[in-house]
Order: C-alpha cells, then structure tokens, then sequence
C-alpha cells in the first residue's frame, strides 16, 4: 500500500509536469491545426534560461521569493521566444501546405537544440535548489515541498487557464478562432493577436513545466526537450488534442501511468507501455479521451 501511494504522489507531481507542456501543443493545435514540435525545446530553454537567470541575478540563494522572480523572468523570456518562433517559422507558412509547416517546425526544433548546446554545452547541468529542501513523511508516504508546489501551481494555472478561455472576452475570441478563422475575422476578431496571444501563453507554461522538470529531476541536457515534448504530445493526443481539459487530463493519467509502471514493472519498460496505452486509447478513441469528431470543410 505505500509503494501505491508514493507512486501516487510520484504520478501526480509528473502528470503536472505533462500536463502544462501538453496545454501549449493543445492550444496551438486548437487554433492554427498545427504540431508546434518545437514547443518541447522551448520547454528545454526554459529550464537553462531559469539556471542561468538564478545564478546571474540572486546568486544562488534560494528562497520562495527569488523562484517567484525566476519564474517570472524566465517566463517572460521563453513568451518571447515563442512570438519570435510563430514570425519567423509560422506565419509565412500560414497558408502553405501543412507538410511545410510540420517540416519548419522540425527545423525550428533543430535550431533550439542546437543553439541551447551551443550556449551551455552539450554536458548535463545540475539545476540549482530554488527552493529549500524539505520532506515530510504521512503514513509511509515521503512528499517533498517541491512536489507539493509543483501540484499546487499547476492546478491552479490549469484552473486560470480554463476560466480565462470560458469566461473572458479574450478566451471567446480564441475559441471563436479556433471553430473558424475566416468567421472570426468577419466578425472583427485579429485573429494575428489571437495566435500571438496563444503563443505567449503555451510558451510561459511550457517555462513553467521547464523549471518544474529542472527542480525535480535536477540534471538538466540540452536534447532533453524531444523526451518530455514527446511525453506531452503523447498526453494531449491521449486527453484530446486541441481540447484544454483533455490536456489536462491526458497529462494527469499519462503521469500517473508512467509511475505505477515504474513502480510495479521497470522504469526501463515505462516508454513502452506508454505509446502501448497511446494506441489501446486511439483504437478505442481515435479522437482522444474529451476530443470532439468534427467534420471537415470541403
């Protein structure tokens, strides 16, 4: 019972991990119909990002308020970096054949990876501690102060996030956006503000998951981003793609997945029952867990 429940906490503190990586693949999708494969290197920017600004700017001395002030930095630069990727690598594409997007995408991947190597190295890095280290142990269960953050902020992230798209001005111009970009437009929505606007807000989550991933696993590399992008495509196309709660969700179960495989199995056989979950889920629901089957425009 206390292997079960450690992996439980263990599952949730990585489908959080997943979950707000998978909410910037969902939101692009949602509006543009486009795999964004660079979203998972941005995810690794933002962790060698938030090193670099902790150890330049407070020196290493970890508090909860020098993480806020990373977090916020960090997501800031990663925002822009992702309005930068949507101009140069999107945008001109936008009317293009999808394979040209998809193969610039890919390009674009390459060129984080590569340009994150180049900037710190290709060796792994050990991310600072930005918060003290503290345990508790409940019943057999060992939960630490990061864990719980990590679980805290997510929800309360996946929680502003939904609220904002269902009960915003903002939110029903991107959903409008997302049914039909020529009708949004006739009906005076800029739908160029609405895909920036989905690029700051997928990108700054996906620095948040970054960091998560530096405060938890504490090695950082710099092709990390295509296992935990991978990873959080995985949950979205599982929750639904392009549907916020299914990223949510698809996130939660595939992290919760991944530990008790760990736990129960081997954490050598984790990618493979993961993508074995991923075709059961397709062949049952091709459209994901919460995905809606919609007819297409011809």
């Amino acid at each position: 019972m206390d292997i079960f429940l450690q992996q439980l906490v263990n599952g949730l503190t990585i489908g959080s991990m997943f979950a707000m990586i998978a909410l910037g693949y969902t939101m692009v999708y949602g509006v543009m119909k486009l795999i964004n494969f660079a979203h998972g290197d941005l995810v690794a920017a933002s962790a060698f990002v938030g090193l670099f600004v902790f150890t330049e700017l407070f020196g290493e001395n970890g508090s909860i308020l020098t993480a806020v002030a990373v977090f916020a930095v960090t997501a800031v630069i990663v925002a822009i970096c992702g309005v930068l990727l949507e101009r140069v690598a999107y945008r001109p594409l936008r009317t293009a054949p999808r394979l040209s997007a998809v193969v610039s995408a890919l390009g674009a991947s390459m060129v984080i990876q590569n340009g994150i190597m180049l900037l710190w190295g290709p060796q792994m890095k050990i991310f600072p501690d930005l918060i003290p280290q503290i345990y508790w142990e409940l019943g057999g269960v060992v939960i630490s102060l990061i864990q719980v953050i990590i679980m805290v902020l997510s929800l309360f992230l996946m929680i502003a996030l939904y609220l904002f798209i269902e009960k915003t001005k903002m939110g029903t111009a991107i959903r409008a956006s997302a049914i039909d970009q020529d009708a949004a437009r006739l009906m005076g929505i800029n739908v160029n503000n609405i895909i920036v606007t989905i690029f700051v807000i997928g990108s700054s989550l996906g620095a948040v998951g970054g960091l998560f991933i530096g405060m938890y696993y504490k090695g950082i590399t710099f092709d990390m981003g295509w296992q935990y992008g991978l990873n959080a495509f995985v949950a979205a196309i599982i929750g639904g793609i392009g549907n916020i709660p299914g990223a949510m969700l698809g996130g939660m179960l595939l992290g919760l997945f991944n530990a008790f495989i760990a736990g129960y199995v081997s954490s050598t056989w984790a990618d493979a029952f993961t993508f074995t979950l991923l075709i059961v889920i397709l062949i049952v629901r091709p459209t994901g867990i919460l995905g809606e089957r919609v007819a297409e425009k011809v």
